[in-house]
């Protein structure tokens, strides 16, 4: 468990740090995933998680809700919400539209396994039962990564056979919030 632990909204002063668990995490999952090949893709992806929590720093009707995991002024993981994404909506043939997504789910390698993705799920689980939503949905192509959200969230909702190639699947997962808000009846 990592000491001094803070999940937080972020501020414009935490952009560059938040930039480095992108950067370190996605780079990381690309390797594990044996598509370190594909830089194109990688930095594309790192771009895109960066302009979405960009977006929803600088512009309050940014759809998008991020909480990132600090320690000290060092940000060590993300997480997201937002509306369901278009890999959501393919593979699922639009049956998730009105269901919102939890993503961007990053922690610096470094502190893999110490539960810090555990705590931004927790927070967000809590923030948004306490919003009144009642289910999200996930998503996630990569291997490494699925076999995490596998043990966390249990079988999937659906899997799509090959949407990133032929071995290479993707799954969505469908979850109730209340199943992960500690100290909720």
């Amino acid at each position: 468990m990592v000491r001094d632990l803070q999940i937080v909204r972020p501020a414009e002063k935490d952009l560059p740090s938040a930039y480095r668990v992108f950067e370190a995490s996605i780079t990381d999952a690309f390797l594990k995933d044996g598509l370190g090949h594909l830089k194109e893709d990688l930095l594309n992806e790192i771009e895109y998680k960066k302009s979405l929590l960009t977006d929803s720093v600088e512009n309050a009707d940014s759809d998008m809700l991020f909480m990132l995991a600090k320690t000290g002024d060092l940000v060590i993981g993300t997480i997201s919400y937002g509306p369901c994404g278009d890999d959501i909506k393919i593979c699922t043939d639009n049956q998730l539209d009105a269901v919102g997504e939890v993503g961007s789910i990053y922690v610096l390698p470094e502190y893999y396994g110490q539960g810090v993705a555990s705590a931004l799920i927790g927070a967000m689980a809590a923030y948004l039962y306490q919003s009144g939503v009642e289910q999200f949905c996930l998503d996630s192509g990569y291997k490494h990564a699925q076999k995490r959200w596998l043990r966390k969230f249990g079988e999937p909702y659906k899997i799509a056979k090959d949407y990133w190639g032929e071995g290479s699947d993707h799954m969505i997962w469908l979850c109730k919030v209340i199943d992960y808000v500690k100290g909720c009846d």
